[in-house]
């Protein structure tokens, strides 16, 4: 058996998307910025999509929506489009500890610009307290970002309540949604946020393309620079098949959004109760709640993440460490250091995230295979950390 569980790297294409998406690879190729039939077809796609994931963010005004090649362009573009845009008023920017590194180092970039950066901490079970925000903001703050799902953890950030912080004291609020859109209800009025980014390879539409929600009236300058695409603020020309495709992957997620995250939800715990009840000295990282439905990361104590996920690969069950940009990388994750873990606890951590073709017997599969892989390497390893019950 086959069992893919690193959903929050990349989902399979639906179907039906790559469905929806053909016609404009083929046949329907004209560049949306032509006037003749062509073009205006290919227009009209464009438009559809763009009013679709408006819908989806509870916004009417589908121009408010600006395509971008991905979550990581949409969130360069909020910082450092906001930055240009608003340092004679101010040089300060504020985000988490525990950011994706797209807008990590989008802030490392503000900094050597000479931008002020504030990163706010996380407590140990990766959440974020608002009242860090208030304390953070100063009169010169012209920017706070913070993620609603964390890509490794999948603690939600009370994004509701921080924005209501930032339009209390008139700073822009940006939120990276990559790993919640199309998975939990958001709504950019009720959320108070100003930006938003969002991708769909996430949720199983295609890889390179994303949105960025940018409110009516807020200033920024382009990232981008060429001809006027996107009313002026992402120039190239579009991709019509990749727009078309996250519409109707939007389409597909939003399906019995609720009945969907329950059974995800049902499946993540069914997996962290069995591995648990399987084997000592695993621990859950990251609140037992205040997490998005599909997303479990564990420690396993005595073993190796990287030795775990090499042995469950052989076993055909794909897992990962962390986020997938920073595969390869030797540093532990700065996620689960932010929340003040041991570097043993750390390094013995895999992420598991599902997806809404995973089924129950795929989890239970996992959990018959991994315990005895994870017990092999701590003979091998016989260390401290083996101990059962051991906790760090």
């Amino acid at each position: 058996m086959r069992v893919y569980l690193d959903h929050n790297a990349t989902t399979p294409l639906h179907p039906e998307v790559l469905a929806a998406m053909t016609p404009y690879l083929g046949e329907r190729f004209g560049n949306p910025s032509s006037l003749h039939a062509w073009g205006q077809e290919a227009r009209q796609a464009l438009e559809r999509a763009r009013a679709t994931i408006a819908r989806a963010l509870g916004v009417g005004d589908k121009d408010t929506i600006v395509f971008t090649a991905g979550g990581t362009e949409a969130d360069n573009h909020a910082l450092l489009g906001v930055a240009a845009a608003q340092e004679k008023r101010g040089r300060h920017v504020i985000i988490s500890a525990v950011e994706h590194h797209a807008v990590l180092n989008a802030a490392v970039h503000l900094a050597r610009q000479g931008f002020e950066v504030t990163r706010l901490p996380v407590d140990g079970q990766g959440l974020l307290n608002p009242d860090e925000v208030r304390r953070a903001i100063r009169p010169d703050t012209i920017l706070v970002s913070l993620m609603h799902g964390n890509n490794e953890t999948g603690v939600l950030f009370p994004i509701a309540a921080v924005g209501r912080i930032c339009r209390e004291h008139g700073v822009i609020f940006h939120t990276d949604a990559v790993q919640s859109f199309g998975k939990l209800p958001l709504d950019v009025e009720a959320l108070h946020v100003d930006l938003l980014s969002l991708s769909g390879h996430k949720l199983h539409g295609p890889k390179g393309i994303g949105a960025l929600y940018i409110r009516r009236g807020t200033k920024m300058q382009p990232l981008i620079h060429g001809g006027t695409q996107e009313r002026s603020r992402r120039a190239g020309t579009e991709n019509v098949a990749g727009a078309v495709g996250l519409a109707r992957a939007t389409e597909l997620m939003l399906q019995d959004q609720e009945g969907a995250a329950k059974r995800l939800a049902d499946l993540r715990d069914r997996l962290e109760l069995g591995l648990m009840a399987a084997l000592p000295g695993v621990l859950r990282n990251g609140h037992s709640t205040e997490r998005l439905p599909h997303t479990a990361n564990l420690a396993l104590l005595g073993v190796e993440a990287e030795s775990v996920i090499l042995a469950l690969d052989l076993c055909g069950v794909g897992i990962s460490s962390g986020a997938a940009c920073s595969s390869g990388s030797l540093e532990p994750s700065h996620v689960l250091a932010a929340m003040g873990l041991s570097r043993e606890r750390v390094e013995g951590s895999v992420r598991f995230s599902l997806g809404r073709g995973t089924t129950p017997e795929e989890i239970d599969h996992v959990v018959e295979v991994l315990p005895p892989i994870v017990e092999r390497m701590r003979r091998v390893h016989a260390g401290p950390s083996a101990v059962v019950g051991a906790r760090t």
